[in-house]
């Protein structure tokens, strides 16, 4: 059983109960992640922790470094990442302080974050018509079923650039699109596990009902971090219902997402690009 990775967002800092037995500093070919990796045990079973934006929230959203991230993770052992992010709701049902466990992304970024560990003379090109783990998702799901939390299954999160808030022309154009939560952080990091071969799902906190509704004050960082507060707990418990419900072995078929990817033949291959893609390569070329 590979270990399972958990990813803070803003203001989720640690996970209660774990039991660290190890914090690590992690220097990858892509760069330094954005702090250092809080190992431990949780439910009996291996965890490895992230705060996305550094402790004391240092790091914008085009600022994170997310393949670093998400290669550091891989370089020690995990095979299931679970993404904690705070989000606004595009759907009048999507209240805050319900949780939307997403199954779509669309992107709005103008791509100043990078989004794939290739290039340099490897080409891949993975399957992402379901960016989601489907199987991670409902472990998810059903671990949390008696929680007094309204959880919504399934739903599209957009993806915006930051670190402004959107406008209410932004705002009523994604409703328009039938968008369900609009975040900073996720659409890359989704990718990029993909790429790696890591399980992932997102945890979508309702923080706000961003701006777009009549009469809902305009989106501010202090009406933000009074419900994060409360999202936090929540995403707490569900992180820990969600890993002691998860099975040793993982029965989907995420790992094996560059088998048929990689369209560049080896012979072509720059070997300063497969060393520095090594964590990821190993069994495929």
């Amino acid at each position: 059983m590979g270990k399972i990775g958990v990813i803070g967002g803003s203001a989720f800092y640690e996970i209660d109960g774990l039991e660290v037995t190890g914090r690590e500093k992690v220097s990858t070919s892509f760069g330094e992640p954005s702090d250092e990796f809080v190992s431990g045990k949780l439910e009996g079973k291996e965890v490895v922790f992230l705060p996305r934006h550094g402790c004391g929230h240092k790091f914008l959203p085009t600022e994170v470094n997310c393949r670093a991230n998400i290669l550091a993770f891989k370089m020690l052992g995990v095979d299931r990442i679970v993404s904690v992010s705070a989000v606004g709701s595009l759907k009048e049902e999507i209240r805050p302080l319900d949780v939307l466990l997403v199954d779509q992304f669309v992107d709005r970024t103008n791509q100043a974050r990078p989004a794939t560990f290739f290039g340099e003379g490897i080409v891949a090109h993975i399957s992402f018509g379901e960016p989601i783990c489907g199987e991670l998702k409902e472990i998810i799901l059903s671990s949390n079923k008696e929680l007094e939390v309204k959880i919504h299954n399934g739903g599209t999160y957009v993806n915006m650039e930051g670190p402004a808030f959107s406008t209410k022309a932004e705002s009523h154009l994604y409703l328009s699109w039938g968008m369900d939560v609009i975040g900073m952080t996720n659409m890359a990091e989704a990718r990029l596990a993909r790429e790696a071969g890591i399980c992932y799902s997102t945890m979508a906190m309702i923080t706000d009902y961003d701006c777009w509704r009549e009469g809902n004050d305009e989106v501010s960082v202090e009406m933000i971090v009074e419900t994060l507060i409360k999202n936090v707990e929540t995403g707490k418990t569900m992180i820990a219902n969600a890993i002691r419900d998860m099975p040793l072995e993982r029965t989907c078929s995420c790992g094996e997402t560059l088998r048929d990817a990689i369209i560049t033949s080896k012979e072509s291959m720059p070997e300063a690009t497969i060393k520095k893609l090594k964590p990821i390569l190993e069994g495929f070329v």
